[in-house]
């Protein structure tokens, strides 16, 4: 399949878990807005990916600036993120054209994905026409229901990164749903409809930045 590669960076959200007037995704560290160390890593990964950023309305503007300071030459393409993050993901997908294409759509706050899973991820989806990142689950689990508590497998349970990476015209179809609640993330609108989702192995540093602990581990981990 000759498919062309595309990035949709989920920006929308306005930083009430930071406890900070700027959302997460624009505080700088290491003398830069975490969203530009995040499109970094899609560039170095393929120079001509076609990147879409959807931003929350009110931050449209700092949003263009950052990215004519830091990429000048590069278009990037600014949509207005929704209420949630789905209809953030729907405006995005609404920007693609070619069905035979394959995109990936990655958190802007999660800046130390790799070059290793970014690969394995639009490889293996345009293999397979899907590609979810997973790590193992390192802790003990409990499972709680109605106050009783039980001990379960951490082996049959794997956490989810982004990038999750899709055919166009498949994830394209799935997002024509009604959001439910039940949308946790993009694999979970594409399973909706039948899909069987392919799980590749991602990169234990690539963690959404979320918490002031978070910021901290983002400055240790980049110095």
């Amino acid at each position: 399949m000759n498919s062309h590669y595309n990035i949709i960076i989920v920006a929308g959200g306005v930083g009430t878990r930071m406890q900070s007037q700027l959302p997460k995704q624009f505080i700088e560290v290491k003398g830069k807005p975490i969203i530009i160390h995040t499109i970094e890593k899609f560039l170095e990964f393929d120079e001509f990916i076609n990147i879409i950023v959807s931003v929350h309305k009110d931050y449209i503007a700092d949003a263009n600036f950052m990215f004519a300071e830091h990429f000048p030459n590069k278009k990037i393409q600014i949509v207005v993120g929704g209420d949630s993050r789905f209809q953030s993901v729907k405006n995005g997908l609404n920007c693609l054209t070619n069905p035979h294409d394959i995109v990936g759509i990655h958190d802007a706050a999660r800046p130390f994905v790799s070059i290793s899973t970014i690969k394995n991820c639009f490889e293996t989806a345009s293999k397979k026409g899907n590609a979810i990142p997973v790590i193992h689950v390192s802790e003990s689990l409990r499972l709680v229901t109605n106050g009783i508590n039980k001990s379960v497998s951490r082996d049959d349970y794997k956490i989810v990164q982004t990038p999750q990476c899709f055919l166009v015209s498949t994830i394209q179809k799935a997002f024509k749903q009604s959001f439910s609640p039940f949308f946790t993330d993009d694999a979970s609108v594409l399973e909706s409809i039948d899909e069987p989702i392919y799980l590749v192995e991602g990169n234990p540093e690539n963690i959404k930045i979320t918490s002031p602990s978070d910021l901290k581990y983002a400055n240790i981990y980049l110095s």
